[in-house]
């Protein structure tokens, strides 16, 4: 009895081993979903190195003759927009909504360094000490990002710019005074308050200095600060009086700041693709 006894313990015992390297081996298979890869981007403008999260569509090959448009997103690291944005233009172009597009996002190190310009505002400089760095960045974008993607993937030469807040702030100063950086801007919710609106105060001028060839923006606002709203409304009236831009303002207020650019930009690839 004690002997059939130690045999059924024993079995037991096998047969809880197993299960468990069983369980070991299940749990070494699981595999990580991936939406992208990383780039890592020795900036010799900016003195150091950027992370680029990079998208790329269902069917992309190197060795294809395709090439694609190219989305870059500011706010562009896996805590911030790159992979609600990036899933979404991959929803868009499974659902046939869009043809497919390679997105890059730019994850930020110091966003109110690198999306701001210079400020005299004494409330700007007391909250945003390491501000003013914006025409550094946006040669960074100009001569060093846009070349490391042309060079690295089947890029074409259409190319949209993504910016939310001091993002939209950055974006509106692209197309302000380097319009041909890019074919299309998603602007959301332009942080155009900075520096006493000076950029605001200014477009006229800045229009007048440019060449546009027909860029589209895309601008949206949600129900914001009423400060924000004017900018908005402002800006939208500015562009769209400009020849050579053709602006689509389309304001969300079901949408707040905080919940605006996932729709926004939704409505805009929409309209634009």
């Amino acid at each position: 009895m004690m002997k059939n006894y130690f045999y059924v313990l024993l079995l037991f015992i096998s047969i809880a081993c197993n299960t468990k390297k069983q369980e070991i081996k299940i749990e070494n298979e699981k595999e990580l979903i991936s939406i992208g890869e990383v780039a890592t981007l020795y900036s010799s403008i900016l003195n150091e190195d950027r992370n680029l999260n990079i998208y790329l569509p269902h069917g992309y090959h190197p060795d294809s003759t395709r090439t694609y448009n190219t989305i870059y997103l500011l706010d562009g690291s896996k805590e911030e927009d790159f992979k609600h944005i990036a899933g979404l233009v991959q929803f868009m172009q499974l659902s046939t909504q869009m043809e497919p597009m390679i997105v890059v996002g730019i994850e930020n190190i110091d966003r109110n360094r690198d999306f701001t310009h210079p400020s005299n505002d004494s409330l700007d400089i007391k909250d945003f000490p390491t501000h003013g760095g914006s025409e550094k960045f946006i040669r960074f974008l100009k001569e060093e990002v846009q070349p490391y993607i042309n060079k690295s993937y089947k890029t074409n030469n259409h190319k949209t710019l993504i910016g939310q807040s001091l993002g939209g702030l950055l974006a509106t100063e692209v197309l302000l005074k380097n319009p041909s950086m890019f074919n299309d801007y998603i602007i959301v919710s332009p942080s155009l308050w900075w520096n006493e609106y000076r950029m605001l105060k200014n477009i006229d001028s800045l229009l007048n200095k440019q060449q546009f060839s027909d860029p589209t923006v895309f601008l949206s606002v949600g129900k914001e600060h009423p400060a924000m709203n004017e900018i908005a409304d402002t800006l939208a009236k500015k562009l769209n009086n400009k020849r050579g831009i053709n602006c689509i303002y389309k304001p969300d207020y079901n949408e707040d700041h905080a919940t605006i650019l996932h729709p926004a930009v939704h409505k805009a690839l929409k309209t634009l693709y």
